[in-house]
């Protein structure tokens, strides 16, 4: 009997006793779209409460459901025991005895916690009130010569030299054992859960302050998290060997490597695989209390225990998991980590760029250039090498081809093109079979141990030092990765190959697979979850993501959530200015953007801007390369002397690395005060850059966004091209399958799509909360149309001014901050 669960009118576990409307209402429809199995997309600006409100939306269900589960089970055993024709009185007790039993063993576990989480608050005191001197781990590695190298073999699915009644038995009596030593963890049951993934671990550490606030449930403990939570992430983020960290090379293989050790030579912070209790209490301790990723790497040094494989130990009894994208999108990677998403509710957060990132899981190679194996590798292996062989001769080909030619050379096919270009040599490979053998032979990380091994020989040999160091990623593994992706289906993607000759070099090849087709990789989610949710402040255009992410998708089967900002009207000052103070139209596309009349008349415009706007003000361009002419110009012309005049002017580096010290000199900058008065900045930005994602200019360090032009990408791209193609036949595809013809050309609503969504990311820097107000400026005539102007956020409302001149734009702008001087 389905037992559905009602929406709530109110949520309790939210920390504020009057959520705003537009709060409940998201509330109310995420869990209603996770009950009723759902896929939603919703739109929240930043400043309004969404993650808050997608948390107490999710949990709050998460919490009804395991109260359904339980009344499922009883009646499922009434049902039982009616059938059975039992007597009434037994029915009942038994089903009373079974409820105890459940409430015991949940009660018995959470009491767990309880005893892990004191004996940390217990070691944290003692740390206080004394000098805690820490236990130096033993690492000394035992560098004994072992002249036996068959440990650098493919491994073997089976032994060829036993009978198959005899590998049978082996492999029971193997399983039996395995059984036995984790008895404890196959005991352990799992539940259901909610995975909450963004971009980066930061957003994740955000994640989990907001977590912090949600009320306890009235028949909680006060010290009891209101859900089970464990972060995720890769060894990158959580080893804490440092001695393996401080090696060069890939420290996924040097984990594994470290894994198969024994005795001092195994990590010392992985307990063998014998020792449960080591791992279990870490476990414990990670479920015990929410923390982020940092707090989980303290933990593990705390207790001198893995926090990589422990975190990933305590997903089976974890209720809330937090990981960044790659771990959740990737399959191989959700494998890794034991990540199952059947029945369970994900949650991407941070989800407006989600078709870019699947889009840029991309494989590249760039090519350049005695034991005795069973017969089986032996001839996986020749196959192996005759298809390296057949790429190798095609690459000199393309060399060939393009020896002729100055420029560089780009050439697109489909997969099955370019299988069929290597050769009839080949044409019988299966690729599927030789990934399969990579993949279970290990056979890359046995290479690539073997020759580390002879590289520490021969330096011993000569009298040099060996410094123990890893090899990088086994190229094999790319190859792997490679063979992978020529295995897709020709329509999902193509083949990119390209010969490009460097200055001093020789020419280089570079054979990349370009994914077109988003939809196969999040397919695997989307059908085996219960529901997803797609979130994010900026979200639209929305209609990428079911025309290109769940084309497949019924249209009862989305929902749709956006709702406005929580601040008042009049907080907020959209403008389009289409005409400059000379009285030019403003268009700012590729071949106006050297144009010395349009860098001055932009240069007005800046100077009559910095006049009106207090504080802070950030100017978003269309790309670096206008960016830095400007910049050259009115250096020579003077113009930025006479802009520092007004404002501390700043430009947001290329490199990543200067990023936070230009934030912190801006914010400065504007905070402080000259001859008693706020004198502020500028800073002049990219959109699509380091600053127009994810950065908070709240309150004064932003009282106006200015957006120069429309930043379209290169139409000329091959890659660009090939993809607008793609939605393009898929738009057409679909519209004849339901017998309409397409409206539009999808092509180019995508190459749109693709600009405004950068647009909508850098206008969402400013606005951060109920109180902040800015106004956002849109230099573009084209910002006017009707087309662009519904690709904008729709928390901008219909409150967008077109002044008739530059004269009314300076008029309406100056209101606007008179205003709020008044009520500041």
């Amino acid at each position: 009997m389905a037992l559905a669960l009602p929406t709530p009118d109110a949520f309790p576990i939210f920390p504020y006793s009057t959520p705003y409307k537009i709060q409940l209402d998201l509330m109310r429809h995420l869990f209603s779209a996770i009950e009723e199995r759902k896929m939603a997309i919703v739109e929240s600006p930043t400043g309004t409460g969404k993650t808050l409100s997608l948390l107490s939306a999710s949990v709050t269900w998460l919490n009804d459901e395991k109260e359904r589960a339980l009344k499922g089970r009883f009646i499922q055993l009434e049902e039982s025991y009616a059938q059975d024709k039992t007597p009434d009185w037994l029915v009942k007790q038994s089903v009373e005895f079974a409820k105890r039993r459940l409430l015991l063993e949940e009660e018995e576990f959470q009491t767990r916690l309880d005893q892990a989480r004191k004996r940390e608050e217990t070691m944290r005191n003692e740390q206080k009130s004394r000098l805690y001197k820490r236990q130096r781990v033993d690492t000394a590695m035992n560098n004994e010569d072992n002249d036996e190298d068959d440990e650098y073999l493919p491994e073997d699915e089976e032994d060829s030299n036993l009978s198959a009644e005899v590998r049978e038995l082996m492999q029971r009596l193997e399983k039996s054992r395995r059984r036995d030593d984790s008895r404890t963890e196959l005991e352990e049951p799992t539940c259901t859960k909610i995975y909450y993934a963004s971009r980066t671990h930061s957003q994740l550490s955000q994640l989990q302050v907001e977590f912090e606030k949600l009320n306890r449930l009235s028949e909680q403990a006060s010290d009891r998290p209101v859900a089970r939570v464990v972060p995720l992430g890769s060894r990158k983020n959580l080893c804490i060997n440092e001695e393996l960290r401080a090696k060069e090379g890939d420290l996924d293989e040097g984990c594994r490597e470290l894994m198969k050790e024994k005795g001092k030579k195994r990590c010392p912070y992985l307990p063998p695989p014998e020792d449960v209790t080591q791992m279990q209490n870490l476990r414990d301790q990670i479920l015990a209390t929410p923390r982020d990723i940092e707090d989980l790497v303290q933990l593990g040094k705390e207790t001198k225990t893995c926090p990589y494989y422990g975190s990933r130990r305590a997903i089976r009894q974890a209720e809330l998991v937090c990981l960044p994208y790659n771990l959740l999108l990737q399959k191989q990677s959700r494998e890794a980590l034991g990540v199952d998403v059947k029945d369970q509710v994900v949650v991407i957060d941070e989800a407006h760029n989600l078709i870019d990132t699947i889009l840029n899981f991309v494989f590249t190679c760039n090519v350049f250039a005695k034991k005795v194996l069973t017969p089986a590798h032996a001839l996986h292996l020749r196959r192996l090498v005759e298809f390296l062989v057949a790429v190798d001769r095609y690459c000199d080909q393309l060399v060939a081809n393009a020896s002729t030619s100055k420029t560089n050379s780009e050439k697109l096919m489909t997969p099955g093109e370019f299988f069929a270009s290597l050769g009839e040599k080949v044409q019988g490979v299966n690729l599927l079979e030789i990934e399969t053998y990579l993949r279970s032979s290990k056979i890359a990380r046995k290479i690539s141990g073997y020759c580390s091994k002879l590289d520490e020989k021969e330096k011993i040999a000569s009298g040099e030092r060996y410094l123990g160091q890893r090899n990088p990623n086994p190229p094999l593994h790319l190859v792997q990765n490679w063979i992978i992706t020529l295995t897709n289906a020709n329509e999902d993607g193509k083949i990119v190959a390209s010969v490009s000759t460097p200055k001093d070099s020789g020419p280089i090849i570079t054979l990349k697979y370009q994914l077109l087709n988003p939809s196969r990789i999040f397919r695997d989610i989307i059908e085996d979850a219960r529901s997803v949710v797609l979130a994010g402040g900026t979200m639209a255009p929305m209609s990428d993501f079911y025309s290109q992410l769940v084309p497949y998708l019924a249209d009862e089967k989305i929902a749709l959530f956006s709702c406005g900002h929580v601040m008042p009207e009049e907080n907020l000052k959209t403008i389009v200015v289409t005409r400059g103070p000379t009285g030019a139209s403003l268009v700012y596309k590729h071949q106006q953007q050297r144009d010395l009349s349009v860098m001055s008349e932009l240069g007005q415009i800046l100077s009559n801007l910095v006049n009106i706007v207090p504080d802070g003000l950030v100017v978003f361009f269309p790309s670096y390369a206008f960016l830095n002419a400007l910049r050259t110009k009115w250096k020579e012309t003077g113009l930025l002397d006479k802009l520092a005049l007004k404002k501390t002017v700043f430009f947001e580096p290329q490199e990543s690395g200067g990023v936070d010290n230009v934030l912190q000199e801006y914010t400065t900058a504007i905070r402080r005060k000259t001859n008693d008065r706020k004198r502020g900045a500028l800073l002049l930005a990219v959109v699509g850059a380091k600053l127009s994602e994810g950065l908070n200019f709240s309150d004064e360090l932003a009282r106006a966004v200015v957006i120069v032009g429309l930043p379209f990408a290169n139409v000329g791209s091959v890659e660009l091209q090939e993809r607008m193609r793609y939605v393009k036949e898929l738009d057409q595809k679909t519209a004849a399958a339901d017998g309409k013809t397409p409206t539009k050309d999808a092509g180019m609503e995508l190459y749109e799509n693709i600009c405004m969504k950068a647009v909508n990311q850098s206008i969402g820097r400013a606005i951060r909360h109920q109180n902040d107000w800015a106004a956002l400026i849109l230099l573009d005539e084209r910002y006017g149309s009707a087309r662009i102007r519904s690709k904008l956020p729709k928390w901008i409302g219909d409150g967008v001014s077109t002044p008739d001149g530059f004269g009314h734009v300076v008029k309406e702008l100056a209101q606007f901050y008179r205003a709020h001087r008044v009520t500041a």
